[in-house]
């Protein structure tokens, strides 16, 4: 078995470390609720679909009409900050201890286009905070994650850094920041000819070294 060579780790977060989506579903509700919309629940199938998009084209979807999107997603961010760090998600099997373990050999970081917040709110509700060096959200910069991956290599100067994510949007990203990425195929989406392909989140170490 070939084994990838890299000196640190990117993280997608929705469909890679856990699944949160009946969570979201909630905020979602919540939100709508809150704004006075004439629509349905918000279903686990529609978000899934929608996994990995900014939150700006999640709106245009599950919300086309409202108006003041800009205020919507400002009472969004709001209700996910309030109530994610209780109603939390499903970490993957071997998640944490994975990471706790890549965390001694590794540069750990996160990248993902969630919430302004959502990433420090995942990693302090599953207790993974002191493993990550740095993340970095399309909520926090307003960019893609192609910009915020190539942003935390030269902060950093990583040199053989992987992303590990689940959605075909991953890779493309990946592609344009001229990172390897490797395809947590137990998530929510689909990648044409990854560089490595996981079973399992535990399969990772297994996977790749250090140069």
């Amino acid at each position: 078995m070939s084994r990838h060579a890299c000196d640190s780790l990117i993280f997608d977060m929705d469909g890679t470390l856990w699944d949160a989506v009946d969570s979201y579903c909630h905020v979602w509700d919540y939100t709508i609720n809150e704004t006075g919309l004439s629509r349905g629940p918000v279903t686990r199938d529609e978000l899934v679909g929608l996994m990995g998009q900014p939150l700006e084209r999640i709106v245009e979807v599950i919300v086309p009409d409202v108006e003041g999107k800009a205020d919507f997603l400002r009472r969004l961010d709001a209700n996910e900050d309030r109530l994610m760090p209780q109603l939390g998600g499903r970490l993957f099997p071997g998640v944490k201890e994975t990471i706790e373990a890549l965390s001694r050999d590794y540069r750990l970081f996160m990248v993902s286009n969630c919430s302004p917040n959502g990433l420090h709110n995942f990693m302090e509700w599953a207790g993974l905070t002191d493993c990550f060096t740095d993340s970095l959200s399309h909520g926090e910069t307003g960019c893609g994650k192609d910009v915020n991956i190539r942003r935390l290599v030269d902060r950093y100067g990583l040199k053989q850094p992987l992303y590990v994510g689940d959605t075909q949007s991953d890779a493309d990203v990946c592609r344009r920041a001229g990172v390897p990425i490797a395809w947590a195929s137990y998530g929510f989406g689909r990648i044409e000819r990854p560089d490595i392909v996981l079973d399992t989140f535990a399969d990772l170490p297994s996977k790749i070294y250090k140069p």
